[in-house]
């Protein structure tokens, strides 16, 4: 992900581990990036895998039979679904 056309950006700095710098490095040579860049990236991550979102992700429950369902049943509910969807699809005449 380039960054400098993403967002402006702020100067901080941090103390990091001499052998994650070295492997960081490495990492930037090889991938013909800078070190900095590859430092932003692992702080996305790290802000997205710890952010706290305002909504569930899954805003809908489901009401199951309270049983793990078994690879046929979940086999054959997908085949029905795509059986219907295919069905009820005029573009998808075959």
């Amino acid at each position: 992900m380039d960054y400098l056309w993403y967002m402006s950006m702020k100067r901080t700095n941090v103390y990091a581990d001499p052998a994650d710098l070295a492997i960081i490095k490495e990492a930037a040579k090889r991938r013909g990036i800078s070190e900095a860049e590859i430092i932003r990236q692992g702080i996305h991550l790290a802000a997205m895998a710890n952010r706290v979102w305002d909504e569930p992700l899954f805003s809908r429950t489901y009401e199951g039979t309270g049983r793990t369902p078994s690879k046929s049943e979940v086999r054959d509910t997908v085949a029905d679904a795509v059986r219907r969807r295919t069905d009820s699809d005029p573009g998808n005449a075959a």
